[in-house]
Parts: structure tokens; sequence; C-alpha cells
């Protein structure tokens, strides 16, 4: 299956909180989306990897993706390294996207900026033809995406673009809202967590109004990337 956007987040939910907007806008415009979880964030204060799992094949339909897969990492302890570099490169290989949204450079919890720096060298690896991987028995192709972005999380990144979500913020949440386990609920018996209070919720809205600001629309997604922006038209810029 040839894919237009794989978005890879180290974490079940890195994905729906940062950049699923932009995901239901480009799927609107006929893309097509699949996403890839590096672990089943099983080392998450409430819940479970499996409830995880299951969260998130809930979030897929919500956002109607082509289609989500799991990597089983090790949450807390993966590794950019050799093993886990051919593991995406697998994956970017089997799906040959032209675009790649992945976590943030750096951020809160530490899975994120190593998740972020394990998918930008695995991209770069996967267009060399002398890294040879296998799958169902038969090599490979190699491929090297066009592009990689990295989408914004806790911290406070200055973005290097921003893409209007407004028509989409409502699904957006919803989306999040599947992980029923991660966030708020005034019924949960659970441990409270940084991400579970109201106020976290409210901290995702905010983010996205504060992104949409600059670009005069009510909500917008932030992302930073280590080239230049191109444009053939000054008109193409809002």
């Amino acid at each position: 299956m040839k894919l237009d956007i794989l978005a890879i987040g180290a974490h079940p939910d890195d994905v729906e909180l940062s950049c699923a907007g932009t995901l239901l806008a480009q799927i609107v415009r006929g893309s097509k989306v699949g996403l890839l979880d590096l672990t089943q964030g099983e080392l998450g204060t409430r819940g479970t990897g499996e409830i995880r799992l299951q969260e998130a094949a809930d979030a897929a339909r919500v956002l109607g993706v082509s289609v989500r897969e799991n990597a089983g990492f090790a949450d807390g302890f993966f590794q950019n390294d050799r093993e886990h570099q051919l593991q995406v490169i697998k994956y970017i290989r089997k799906y040959q996207p032209d675009i790649i949204l992945a976590n943030a450079i750096h951020d809160r919890h530490p899975d994120h900026a190593r998740a972020a720096q394990l998918v930008e060298d695995a991209c770069f690896l996967s267009g060399l033809p002398k890294v040879v991987t296998e799958s169902d028995g038969k090599a490979q192709a190699a491929w090297r995406p066009k592009a990689v972005y990295h989408y914004i999380q806790s911290l406070d990144i200055t973005p290097a673009f921003a893409v209007d979500i407004t028509p989409y913020f409502d699904k957006k949440l919803e989306s999040i809202m599947a992980y029923r386990s991660q966030f708020y609920n005034p019924d949960s018996k659970e441990e409270s967590t940084f991400i579970s209070s109201q106020e976290f919720l409210e901290f995702v809205r905010s983010r996205a109004v504060h992104f949409g600001v600059p670009l005069g629309v009510k909500f917008a997604e932030g992302f930073t990337m280590k080239r230049h922006i191109g444009v053939r038209d000054l008109n193409d810029i809002f």
C-alpha cells in the first residue's frame, strides 16, 4: 500500500494530540494516510498496553486513516540504534510515504526526542540501496521520503509553519477522547496524571488557538523541519 503521509508517534495518542487535524485535512483532500506507533505506551500510569492498542484502533476509525500499525518497541527503553532503525526502515519501505510526520525534536517525555531522531535517521538510511531489508521473504526497494516534519507536543517550540485545522478541530478532539483510559474522565478511579486533567484538554485547545492566531484562523497545528520551506508563488503564503 503506497501512502502519501505516514505519521509516526512514540506512543499511541502522540499523533492525535499533535497532528490529527492536519491528517484529517489531508484525508479530505484525497491523501492516503497511515499511522505507526512505535510502542504500546505500556508504561503509562493509567490503563495497559492492551487497552491502548484498542483505543488506538478506535482513534484510527475516527480519523479514517488507511492503516495503523504498532512496531512493538519497549516503551521508555527503545533506542536509536541499528536494530530499531532497521525496523522503522521496513515500515518506510513497505508504505513508501512521500511525507513523514514525526515526534517533536525535544519534549517533556524523553521518548519523543529519541523517536524524532530515530525516524530522521531511518528516513535517510531507507534511501540507501546497500541497507538491505526484507518483508515476507522478499527484498525491499530503497525509499526515502521527500520530507520529514516534526509536530509540536508539550514544550513551547516555535513552528516553521502551521496548518489551519479549524474545520477539523472537533474531530481531532474526538480522536483524542478515544483514549478513554488516558484523558479527563471524572468517573475514573485511577491515579491522576499530567494528561488526565481537564486543564490538559484546555491546553490542547489553547495551543491550537495559539498557532492559529498568526494565521488569522481559529485553530492550527505547528510543525518544525530541518530544511527551508520553498514556494513557487508568494500567494501560497497566508
